[in-house]
């Protein structure tokens, strides 16, 4: 062990005439474990949360969405779809019909997302056919169009599985900047879906392709194609080829572009947390101080004695440096264990619920990261050693003979 290290356990570890050092020590080490620990636990939630919506973006949304700048659509659809989904990075593409509507139930009306899919090929794209929560999933023309409705849409109008609704919609003019006449179709509620995202089962209904492109007036042409590729993670890059491979008039939009304003608003929201809540070890840093300077003023003696033998200035400063680097060691780990800990009971016990009929989910979602982890702990040691500078430069800074004469 070195002469600085052995003198630092020493003032560490002895018992001092001022017993308040031994408390200030004890909420110094403290204030970092609870810091630590509630900033492993908050960045874990957030990217729970940020996890969760995401995965749900990711199943409910298309991983590509190609479009064509031609306003009336996309023709020649069924030998575009089979370009795209022979395309080597697609693991499967489905056509669509989308536009803004308006649709009347038993109780009120509400504006409305109309989108027209094959339900065949909405399947092997998208997962909200399998969240059906009453009902099925089915838009087949059996004496009248069905449609499927998201959860708070139906709760809204007053629509169950088995009603009749009225969709509104208005066809595109065939003069330049008209709005063409209003059209009506009603449909029988098949099923109610519910992805856990509000939006989206607020303001979604699927029907047919058929009878969106009947509703909307545009023949055989559809609004554009939805992708899935094998690592959605990719999908920016593999967007951007694909729009070099598809040429004129199509442009591609990755799932990342559609959120981005949100998820840039979770990464700012997650980060915002993290310094408030380093807030907790900056406290805990003063303790430290506080705790050093006490230590120096009852050791004063003990440093000019040092000094007086030999002890460089460097060596002192050394040993105060060491004394908060111990400090942090400590808080820090216990820190890092308690964290660890709730984290771990959390997801294994699922103590803290949550309503799933609000939040799609039934427990509070924790999932920590290895950099989160790396970053709270050089956070906390890095404040640690950082507050020692201070009493240390003080320390050093004393005179031999003024420290054993007032010591």
């Amino acid at each position: 062990m070195k002469f600085e290290t052995f003198i630092a356990w020493r003032y560490m570890t002895a018992k001092h005439r001022n017993r308040y050092i031994n408390v200030t020590t004890i909420f110094a080490v403290g204030g970092i474990l609870v810091g630590v620990a509630a900033l492993l636990v908050v960045l874990s939630v957030m990217n729970g949360l940020e996890d969760e919506i995401r995965q749900r973006i990711i199943n409910t949304t298309a991983h590509i969405t190609i479009y064509s700048y031609r306003v009336e659509g996309i023709d020649r659809w069924k030998e575009r779809l089979r370009v795209i989904q022979d395309y080597p990075d697609v693991i499967a593409a489905s056509p669509f019909v989308y536009a803004k509507g308006a649709i009347s139930g038993p109780k009120s009306a509400d504006g409305v997302l109309i989108r027209g899919v094959v339900p065949e090929l909405e399947r092997k794209t998208t997962t909200v056919p399998e969240q059906i929560k009453a009902g099925e999933f089915f838009l087949g023309d059996t004496g009248m169009p069905r449609i499927v409705l998201g959860r708070f849409l139906a709760e809204q109008i007053g629509a169950g599985v088995g009603d009749t609704v009225t969709l509104f919609a208005l066809r595109r003019s065939k003069i330049p900047f008209g709005v063409g006449a209003p059209t009506s179709m009603r449909f029988v509620v098949s099923g109610i879906f519910e992805t856990g995202l509000y939006d989206y089962d607020a303001t979604f209904c699927y029907i047919s392709i058929s009878d969106g492109q009947r509703l909307f007036g545009m023949g055989n042409r559809i609004s554009g194609f939805q992708a899935k590729v094998k690592d959605c993670y990719k999908a920016p890059s593999i967007a951007k080829r694909l729009e070099e491979y598809l040429g004129l008039p199509f442009y591609t939009i990755p799932w990342t572009e559609v959120n981005k304003t949100l998820f840039s608003w979770m990464m700012i929201e997650k980060w915002a947390m993290f310094l408030v809540l380093a807030l907790i070890i900056v406290v805990a840093a003063f303790n430290i101080i506080s705790t050093l300077m006490m230590i120096v003023m009852e050791k004063t003696a003990d440093i000019g004695v040092l000094k007086a033998i030999g002890a460089k200035e460097t060596s002192i400063v050394k040993i105060f440096l060491i004394q908060g680097f111990i400090v942090g060691v400590l808080g820090t780990s216990l820190g890092a264990l308690v964290g660890g800990a709730i984290i771990f009971m959390q997801n294994k016990f699922h103590i803290i619920s949550l309503p799933p009929e609000i939040y799609a989910v039934s427990s509070l979602p924790m999932h920590p990261r290895l950099l989160d982890f790396v970053v709270v702990v050089l956070f906390s040691m890095f404040l640690s050693v950082l507050s020692a500078f201070y009493p240390a430069w003080k320390a050093a800074k004393l005179k031999p003979v003024d420290a054993i004469h007032y010591g």
